[in-house]
């Protein structure tokens, strides 16, 4: 087994939700941090969530503010893991606002 330490970003997400990363075949991810960053010139209301193929997909947070200019650290020293396939998910209420870092350990 290989652990490996990755970042993981995307830029400029807006009201549809984003994929952020996919968790490839044959492989676990454990999201070590989020940070996620308001980079308009007003307050805005984000989500982050996860999607699977083989159960319910799940919110982690809706319809959190961030001040303009700030950004928002969500795990502070949690973890989830994600298993093959599963979706890590972002959106923002105003489009092209939010940008996203996921640090991440995936074991293949």
């Amino acid at each position: 087994m290989a652990n490996t330490f990755k970042l993981k970003t995307k830029a400029n997400v807006g009201t549809t939700t984003a994929d952020v990363y996919v968790v490839p075949t044959s492989t676990t991810c454990v999201v070590i941090g989020v940070t996620l960053s308001n980079t308009s010139g007003s307050g805005i209301n984000v989500g982050i969530g996860i999607t699977r193929s083989s159960t319910d997909d799940v919110n982690l947070m809706k319809n959190v503010p961030i001040p303009q200019g700030s950004s928002l650290e969500f795990m502070q020293g949690n973890k989830v893991v994600l298993e093959a396939t599963d979706t890590f998910t972002a959106e923002s209420d105003v489009n092209s606002t939010l940008d996203v870092a996921l640090t991440i350990m995936e074991i293949t």
